[in-house]
């Protein structure tokens, strides 16, 4: 659950310690919270409930055209945030040139090695007739997933003990949205 500090307008994250702070956006729509996390993310939450579900928004800024960035934390947050206590916790990915996929977390270099992979198996190519030239990249994230579901069991993301979140994004660096949607069971 997030904590709002009146007097500084910052909202601290009870599972990460990340402070979040609320600032105007012309593109939220109306009952939408922006807040930006301390870690550069933003994360925009949307106030209607809608019988037991919630959506939450995360922005997401990549650094390199394959890039896995591992987003758990953020989801953590985004379903401490929601409240819930059981129910599934539904990532989707509105884009074209990114997914979102679960895998290893623990040793780094496993997600360079997946993105090498990705890299080798689907080369960048090099006389495309696609306008973009990045078919690659559609052909990668047709490859993973443009969603997962997670449950969440007693206020947590049932995970494996290595498992983290992944966006994975294809054509960067950009800036990106991960929407992330909290239903609950009860």
């Amino acid at each position: 659950m997030a904590k709002h500090l009146a007097a500084t307008q910052l909202w601290r994250c009870a599972v990460t310690g990340s402070y979040l702070q609320p600032f105007p956006n012309n593109n939220a729509p109306g009952n939408t919270k922006v807040l930006k996390m301390s870690a550069g993310h933003e994360f925009m939450k949307n106030s209607n409930r809608l019988k037991g579900s919630q959506i939450f928004t995360l922005k997401i800024k990549t650094m390199r055209r394959t890039e896995l960035q591992d987003v758990t934390e953020q989801i953590r947050a985004t379903v401490n945030e929601s409240n819930c206590q059981n129910g599934l916790c539904c990532l989707y990915v509105p884009h074209t040139t990114a997914g979102v996929l679960m895998n290893e977390g623990y040793d780094p270099a496993v997600a360079r090695e997946i993105e090498a992979a990705f890299d080798r198996l689907v080369p960048k190519v090099a006389y495309s007739k696609h306008e973009e030239g990045n078919s690659d990249s559609h052909i990668k994230t047709a490859l993973t997933s443009s969603s997962q579901t997670l449950w969440i069991d007693n206020g947590k993301l049932l995970l494996g003990r290595w498992q983290v979140i992944f966006f994975a994004e294809f054509d960067g660096p950009r800036n990106r949205e991960l929407r992330v949607k909290i239903v609950s069971d009860a």
